[in-house]
């Protein structure tokens, strides 16, 4: 018998958040792999899982699922959605599709705009957690919507400021979304020029409204 690897997205970091196939996958698993936080919380110690934590050595993960796809399937859970920037490229470029099986979650993006109240099917996504998206997915269109993640050195104040500059006017909406589906979660509804105003908020999602 053939094992695969068994993508599960974990949603935005609340339970509550993910889809009943991920819970029954995670809760299955013989082996389990997963960041720090997400094993805490998912990881069965009654059922004698095996667990591998992701961290920065990708490589190091990917041959411990080597190893273990010898056995038994691999449940490699992912924060969000698991083709919003998780691991799943990695994976994808290192194993066919038909080793994969990948059960979807619900992105902090998706989870930003849902609290926006904003359709999100005409937007534009873009990432500045750990890079600059190109310039011309930041020009200024009336009606443009852009939904983008974040981290420590773009965040809620610097990023506001790179959308001026690029044209945007100061009364743009600008939505910060921070803390998604945890208790102490922010949502503030403000303007790329008042937004420094607020206190600055990092690893966030923002999303600007032309």
């Amino acid at each position: 018998m053939e094992h695969k690897i068994i993508v599960a997205g974990i949603g935005p970091g609340n339970p509550r958040y993910i889809v009943e196939e991920a819970k029954e996958a995670i809760a299955n698993a013989k082996v389990l792999v997963g960041g720090k936080r997400a094993l805490s919380q998912f990881k069965s110690i009654e059922a004698g899982q095996k667990t591998m934590t992701i961290a920065a050595d990708i490589p190091g993960v990917l041959s411990f699922i080597d190893k273990e796809l010898q056995e038994n399937d691999v449940v490699v859970m992912v924060s969000g959605d698991p083709g919003y920037y998780s691991l799943l490229d990695a994976l994808r470029r290192n194993y066919s599709a038909k080793k994969l099986q990948v059960i979807p979650g619900i992105s902090s993006m998706q989870l930003a705009f849902a609290k926006l109240s904003l359709p999100w099917h005409d937007a534009e996504l873009v990432s500045f957690h750990g890079r600059v998206p190109q310039e011309e997915k930041l020009v200024y269109e009336p009606g443009r919507i852009v939904g983008m993640l974040t981290d420590g050195k773009y965040n809620s104040h610097t990023i506001p400021e790179v959308f001026m500059a690029m044209g945007w006017p100061r009364e743009t909406k600008l939505g910060i979304c921070s803390r998604l589906s945890y208790e102490d979660e922010v949502i503030i509804e403000t303007t790329l020029g008042e937004a420094k105003k607020f206190e600055v908020y990092t690893h966030c999602i923002l999303v600007v409204t032309g």
